[in-house]
């Protein structure tokens, strides 16, 4: 008997291979274009004479679109049809990377990167629907979930590799240029293998709620990346947290009065989707804001070029695949609760390491700590999003895999955030105590930022004894502040990872799915 919610009808296994493959094809562009500008920024800002502020947002553009629509566009998918909503977001992101690679202005780019971000926002929760739907089989869908976090790590991971390589025989035009084959591959293969049937929700559409989902997310998420730059207790920012909780909070009012609403509350109530989420959020909080700290070790303080550097994050790629192949055996035998919580701790223990690192210890301890981190977020991001997506009923797939993406952007922006913000506030502090140790007074060209260490003192214009002295100075002041970055976010996950095992059920309390279709409830589409 087919499982309820299947969309396999008469495919062939290999054919679900395929279009599975299709499908991950597009979900890698998706993770590489969140870090793939980050290497071609310098040819961008020198090309566009982009301000400081201009270049923040070509990078968070696509965050802030991702983030913002994510929950909301997976209402849509379950309205339109999974495979309309997969292939129609790829046609939307390649029309926009089109028109960046065009652009001549810095509002060009902008405005491309934000349109890239909606088209992905479109197509990301169409993405573990669809793979759901193809391995209705408990096991193959646990295997398949496994591989749908593995690519959307892989594509985060390896943005910097593709943007070096790009950088060194192309120009940053590159970098938006390459989107459009990818996009356009995987939209005619899906269109060729992906089924058109698939369980389609009935009623009304909730478009308040989706406004305000959108609305609320968004301010959210533009609070959270203006944070670091503007101040956390700055008017703006406040303003915007205010709004967003405000907003937020009347999304959650309407879904629970609404007779059709975009959010089920019920979904939220299940511990195993309030856990799951949280556990995605967690490990997306601390991987991506601990890349973004070590890409700056490792070029400003190791001094390796973009593509280098690139390469050294590699491993941690191929360890978060170990470490998705493990949670599936764990998943068998103790289902969520066990690979989740041993996988935070992983990363807790690893950055816990991260935080001892002197002057002295280069790149193989960083390289440790890439494996056994890699290795813990690949259990935690198979597990967690088996547990949101097995917690709601095959017609609601889309939904549960929206809530799983809100999740891993809302968690990466804020990793990003905080973590960005420990380390400006911390290295300046204590780059100022060293300097001040020195013999002879140092003078700043200007507030030290760690985003641009080499302009931060004019060493050619000390004395050879005081400039060795001061890059010293320079060098001890960064690692101490990513020292204090990472030992701080270790507590969070440390303090969290309480509350989510708490949520999660154990192997003696495995409920069933929250949400049980009626006939009005399944269709085709």
């Amino acid at each position: 008997m087919k499982a309820r919610g299947s969309v396999t009808g008469g495919m062939t296994p290999a054919r679900r291979r395929v279009a599975m493959g299709a499908v991950c094809l597009g979900l890698y562009m998706l993770g590489m274009d969140l870090t793939v500008l980050n290497t071609l920024l310098p040819d961008l800002h020198r090309d566009l004479d982009l301000t400081a502020a201009q270049a923040q947002w070509v990078v968070d553009g696509y965050a802030l679109a991702l983030g913002g629509l994510v929950l909301s566009t997976g209402g849509l998918t379950e309205r339109v049809g999974r495979r309309r909503a997969y292939v129609g977001g790829l046609l939307v992101c390649a029309a926009a990377s089109a028109l960046g690679a065009l652009a001549t202005t810095s509002h060009g780019v902008i405005a491309a990167r934000v349109g890239m971000g909606v088209g992905a926002a479109l197509f990301m929760p169409a993405t573990l629907s669809i793979v759901s739907g193809l391995f209705p089989e408990p096991a193959l869908r646990r295997q398949a979930i496994a591989v749908w976090a593995v690519v959307a790590g892989l594509g985060m991971l390896t943005g910097p590799v593709v943007a070096g390589l790009l950088v060194s025989h192309f120009s940053w035009h590159s970098g938006f240029w390459i989107n459009v084959p990818l996009a356009l591959i995987s939209a005619a293969l899906a269109a060729l293998l992906v089924p058109t049937t698939g369980p389609a929700r009935r009623g009304r559409t909730d478009v308040p709620g989706a406004v305000l989902s959108a609305a609320g997310l968004t301010t959210l998420v533009w609070a959270l990346i203006e944070a670091p730059g503007r101040g956390w207790t700055s008017l703006p920012v406040t303003v915007a947290f205010a709004l967003a909780t405000a907003l937020l909070a009347t999304f959650a009012v309407r879904q629970c009065r609404t007779a059709d609403p975009m959010l089920p509350p019920a979904l939220l109530r299940d511990r195993r989707v309030s856990g799951g989420a949280a556990a995605v959020a967690l490990v997306c909080f601390a991987l991506a804001g601990s890349l973004f700290v070590v890409t700056l070790y490792l070029q400003s303080i190791l001094r390796y070029d973009p593509w280098e550097a690139g390469l050294r994050l590699l491993p941690q790629g191929g360890a978060l695949v170990i470490g998705s192949a493990s949670a599936l055996p764990l998943l068998r035998r103790f289902h969520e609760k066990v690979p989740v919580v041993l996988g935070l701790l992983l990363i807790a223990g690893a950055l816990a390491v991260w935080s001892s690192t002197t002057s002295d210890s280069g790149y193989p301890r960083l390289l440790v700590v890439q494996l056994v981190a890699g290795t813990g977020a690949g259990l935690v991001a198979t597990a967690g999003t088996e547990a949101v997506m097995h917690a709601v009923s095959p017609w609601q797939a889309a939904l549960g895999s929206a809530v799983n993406d809100a999740s891993r952007q809302v968690g990466s922006v804020l990793g990003i955030a905080v973590q960005g913000s420990i380390l400006a506030t911390v290295y300046p502090r204590r780059l100022r105590t060293h300097l001040d140790q020195l013999p002879q007074p140092v003078p700043t060209l200007r507030r030290p930022t760690p985003y641009d260490l080499p302009g931060t003192l004019d060493l050619e214009a000390l004395p050879p004894g005081t400039r060795a002295a001061a890059a010293t100075a320079v060098r001890h002041a960064f690692i101490e502040a990513m020292n204090v970055t990472a030992l701080s976010t270790t507590c969070v996950i440390l303090a969290t990872t309480i509350t989510v095992a708490y949520a999660l059920p154990g192997p003696l309390r495995r409920p069933a799915p929250a949400f049980l279709p009626t006939a009005e409830q399944e269709g085709v589409r």
